[in-house]
């Protein structure tokens, strides 16, 4: 009789099992750290944007994309933009003056001396100045010049040429007389009041006129010629309130080429910009 069994061999497999975990699979600690990082730079961005002033960010700038120094006025870097800056006038960036004028001087050119402030005190006393001005038209500090009526008609704004006091038409209420160069008596009243802040600093001022924007139908557009009028005519009034002709350094007359709104045949602009230049250019 044999003794062969023919029930099958019974096989027991054993596994190791190995769980992952400590500092197993950890390839997306890096992911999250340039995540972070992205976001700190972000962050850092935004900040240096609402904390620095316009010629610093300029300076900045110039440090990330810079130039050498073979002369004492800035030019155009050779970064992504090809020689253009975000912040700078884009005209002749890459010209090596970077600046509006083929041949700017040394205190004229659109990033300042190297793309820094030399004259930190000078700076400080003009933006101090402009400061002093708005809040004597808006009553920031206290009383206000102007009545809450002629108040509407005007804002003010700081740029890199200097304080801008731009004066406007508002509802019914226009500063000329309907196609004229005439003022209304919203106008001379602003005028007073502009002339006796101006009168607070020696700033030198640039006068601006803008006009709204007429039919095309019109044979004879009179918009340049009146533009023009009207800025003779703030400059008239300005020195007949005590502001010295040898401080009004400009007038011109815009037409209607730059709109304050999109409608440019809007009466908002209608409009004059009286300009407080920096001394510290």
């Amino acid at each position: 009789m044999s003794t062969h069994s023919n029930v099958a061999p019974i096989i027991i497999k054993r596994k190791k099992k190995v769980v992952g975990g400590g500092h197993h699979g950890g390839a997306w600690k890096v992911a999250y750290a340039d995540f972070v990082t992205a976001m700190m730079a972000f962050f850092l961005l935004m900040w240096l944007l609402n904390a620095t002033t316009e010629q610093q960010r300029k300076g900045v700038a110039d440090y990330f994309s810079p130039t050498i120094p073979i002369n004492r006025v800035s030019g155009g870097g050779d970064g992504n933009f090809g020689g253009d800056s975000v912040f700078s006038e884009e005209v002749l960036p890459q010209t090596g003056t970077g600046a509006s004028r083929q041949f700017p001087t040394a205190s004229q050119q659109a990033r300042g001396e190297m793309g820094v402030a030399e004259d930190s005190e000078k700076t400080a006393d003009t933006e101090a100045a402009f400061r002093k001005i708005e809040e004597a038209l808006m009553g920031l500090g206290g009383e206000s010049m102007i009545s809450d009526g002629t108040m509407k008609h005007i804002v003010t704004r700081v740029t890199d040429e200097g304080m801008i006091i731009e004066i406007f038409d508002a509802g019914e209420r226009a500063l000329f007389e309907v196609g004229t160069d005439v003022p209304t008596f919203v106008l001379r009243d602003l005028a007073d009041v502009i002339a006796r802040v101006t009168l607070l600093t020696e700033n030198n001022i640039a006068i601006g006129a803008h006009t709204k924007a007429e039919p095309v139908v019109l044979a004879d557009n009179p918009v340049w010629s009146l533009s023009s009028e009207r800025a003779n005519q703030m400059r008239i009034m300005l020195e007949e309130r005590g502001i010295k002709r040898d401080r009004i350094k400009r007038q011109t007359g815009h037409a209607d080429k730059s709109p304050a709104v999109e409608n440019r045949m809007a009466a908002r602009n209608n409009r004059l910009e009286i300009v407080l230049l920096r001394t510290d250019r």
